[in-house]
Parts: structure tokens; sequence; C-alpha cells
């Protein structure tokens, strides 16, 4: 048996989509919202700057009406049926927040293998972050040998720190930065699924 800990992102790895673009169609600024995700998944804009702005960008949502929107996300089963079996070795790195997100993963995994952006709150809204998470710090944490499997530019410093990136290009396509980087990918999770069950 392996000693590998996997470390996976969220948004278009675990789910079908990505979730800001999805929340921001609630106040018509989708397309904006589509835009500079793509612009930062493909290492266009530093990922913290334009978090932020995309979050400032919706905190006009209630946070209870985005967690219950984005606990409704679907996500790719056969991907989470593997966290979801193995939630010892498996966590969650991603830029989300902690707030929106966390009715989402309640089912996969226990709360402290779930590493993200943290928000302060004032009356049921973001008032502003008071985090946003570094995944190659994230990374850093662990002693064990890492499998990270990812997607966007921002997993790229995570992935220097792997011994194994697996890119899955399932929902989108992988990043230019995060692909050189790969040692295996895919866009079946099916097949994913099935190479990581290889590592345990």
């Amino acid at each position: 048996m392996s000693d590998y800990v996997f470390l996976f992102d969220l948004d278009s790895t675990l789910t079908r989509c990505e979730i800001l673009p999805m929340l921001a169609e609630k106040l018509g600024n989708a397309e904006r919202m589509r835009q500079m995700t793509e612009e930062t998944m493909r290492g266009e804009r530093p990922f913290s700057e334009s978090f932020s702005e995309r979050v400032r960008m919706l905190s006009e949502l209630p946070v209870s009406a985005v967690a219950e929107q984005v606990a409704a996300v679907p996500l790719n089963r056969k991907m989470t049926e593997f966290v979801r079996q193995h939630p010892e070795r498996c966590y969650v790195v991603t830029g989300n927040v902690d707030c929106w997100i966390e009715e989402l993963l309640r089912p996969l995994l226990p709360a402290e293998h779930i590493i993200c952006s943290q928000a302060l709150l004032e009356n049921g809204y973001i008032r502003s972050l008071r985090t946003v998470v570094d995944k190659g710090e994230a990374a850093a944490r662990f002693t064990a040998p890492l499998v990270v499997i990812g997607d966007g530019d921002n997993d790229v410093p995570m992935a220097r720190r792997a011994e194994i990136v697996i890119g899955f290009g399932g929902v989108r396509e992988i990043a230019p930065g995060l692909r050189d980087l790969c040692t295996r990918s895919f866009t079946d999770e099916s097949e994913c699924a099935a190479f990581l069950e290889t590592l345990l």
C-alpha cells in the first residue's frame, strides 16, 4: 500500500462546472465572470487578485442563498466516489470560499480535509476575504508524497510539490502551465478514478 496523499482541486475537477460563473448568472454578469475565470485558469491573471475581484462581484448575494445553490452543483461522480471512499487520504485544496462550499463538501470529507479561502461575514453577507488560499503553501504542509489532481494554472504551485500530477480535462481544457507538469492527463473521469485506485 502506498502512502500517497491526494490533493484535489474543486472547480471543474470534482465539480462539473466552474462555480463562480454559475453564481454570477444570478447577477447578470456571468459573461464577465466567465471571462475572468478563464483568464485566471490559463495563468493570464494572478489568482489572488482575480479571485478577490470575483468574490466582490458576488458579495451582494446572501451567503445562505449562495451556499444552497452551490450545494446543488453537479459533481463528477467517479472522482467524488474515490474521495468519499478514502477520506483519510484525500484533501480538497481550493481557492473557493469556506461559507460557500462547506455544505457541498460536507458529505465527502471532514472539515479539516478542506483547505480553502476564508471570508469575514456581516449580517449574512461576505464583508471581505480574511485569507485567499495559496495552493503551494497548502501543499507544503504535507510530509507524505503527494498526488495532485487539477485543471487550472492556480494548481501549478501545489503540482510543483507533487510526485504525481494528474491533469483532468473532463470539464475544461487543462491550463498550459499545469499540462507541462502533468505525469498523466485524462478527459474521462472513470479512467481518471481508475488510475487513482492504482496509486493506493
